[in-house]
């Protein structure tokens, strides 16, 4: 029985897929991103974000026991200047896993697995959506201020109109009493 055996075997031998995934896990330190099948990111997800986060702290331990996994000086090397810095202050989920679609040869579910921090394109959208004000439903003094300065000029606008009614309605009286009184003259002649 297998109870409570969580992780993925992927169809491989225990030597070869350690290899396989301290070989991924290398290739995602030193490239930042990897194409491979959603079923491997799963698995190299769990193995690599304990890895990042021991590099959190740089002590030869800690080193040792990433070097232990990877077995590759310039990952680690990468791993422990570079990414660790950059991920300093981040609690968790290091990796992001991309679905592109399914591979044409055996249609297996293809993704990317990059990591977080350096993908350029989406750390671009990130600042630009910060730059947009907050906006609630609630409204707020800011919102009610500008609303009350067109209510005003509206009733300004609206009374303004109707001043220009009361002239139109005085100017057009005399007309009409004029033509009136010529329509008059005429019938009695």
């Amino acid at each position: 029985m297998r109870h409570r055996k969580k992780f993925n075997h992927l169809g491989r031998t225990a030597s070869h897929r350690s290899a396989m995934l301290a070989n991924m896990a290398s290739s995602l330190i030193v490239h930042k991103r990897i194409k491979t099948t959603v079923a491997k990111a799963k698995a190299l997800r769990l193995y690599v974000e304990p890895l990042i986060t021991r590099s959190k702290e740089d002590t030869t331990h800690s080193r040792r026991m990433v070097f232990r996994q990877l077995q590759n000086k310039d990952a680690v090397t990468e791993l422990f200047r570079d990414i660790a810095a950059k991920i300093g202050d981040r609690p968790g989920g290091y990796t992001r896993i991309l679905k592109t679609g399914n591979r044409l040869g055996d249609n297996a579910e293809m993704c990317i697995i990059e990591l977080v921090d350096y993908n350029e394109n989406l750390l671009k959208e990130k600042s630009a959506k910060k730059t947009k004000a907050k906006r609630s439903r609630r409204g707020g003094a800011k919102k009610t201020a500008p609303k009350a300065e067109t209510a005003t000029t509206e009733i300004e606008d609206a009374v303004v109109v109707e001043e220009t009614k009361d002239e139109v309605k005085t100017e057009a009286k005399p007309k009409a009493k004029a033509e009136k009184k010529e329509d008059a003259k005429e019938e009695k002649k």
